[in-house]
């Protein structure tokens, strides 16, 4: 079943006898995705590593990531003020309706030894923060990338209040959670 803005819009219809909605802007939305990954060590080591994960997200976002800098110099990590620490990438609207889709019903399904996404995951604000161990589980991602394989962080946030709340719109939207 493919996600569409008109299974969001439908939202309403389900969860109004739930949480008692009286409007249509009651109901949960996805205000946007956030996909990241931490360059970190790689950076340093691995010439040109920032800009090939750069590209690959590209790929399997379909809009062109930032790059992220240290805030502060931590000398421990020997990072300094202003480094390339991350690539991200923030889709709204559309965009991040298809990804969702694409994420649900493409790459959850290709993940290896995949149970489910954990409950836990949503935080008291309704957002939703999924690991990623191999970005090659997007099938955009060609055969000959394998030799650099890098996890990623994807959140969804959404306009729901509650912990309970973004629970249901996401059983709705089809994430698939982990029986108990």
């Amino acid at each position: 079943m493919e996600l569409t803005q008109a299974k969001i819009k439908k939202a309403f219809d389900t969860l109004k006898d739930t949480f008692g909605y009286k409007n249509v802007m009651a109901a949960p939305t996805i205000d946007k995705v956030v996909v990241s990954v931490g360059t970190g060590k790689r950076s340093k080591n691995i010439k040109g590593w920032n800009e090939q994960v750069a590209d690959r997200l590209t790929k399997i976002t379909g809009q062109k990531p930032s790059l992220r800098q240290a805030k502060k110099s931590i000398a421990s990590f020997k990072v300094r003020a202003g480094d390339t620490v991350g690539v991200a990438v923030t889709l709204r609207g559309e965009k991040a309706t298809s990804f969702v889709d694409k994420l649900v019903h493409i790459a959850l399904p290709r993940t290896r030894d995949f149970r489910g996404i954990s409950a836990d995951a949503i935080d008291s604000m309704g957002n939703i923060t999924i690991g990623i161990k191999e970005h090659t589980i997007f099938p955009v991602t060609a055969d000959e990338d394998l030799k650099d394989v890098f996890s990623m962080a994807i959140t969804i946030a959404t306009t729901a209040s509650t912990k309970e709340e973004a629970l249901v719109f996401f059983q709705h939207l089809g994430l698939p959670f982990k029986k108990k």
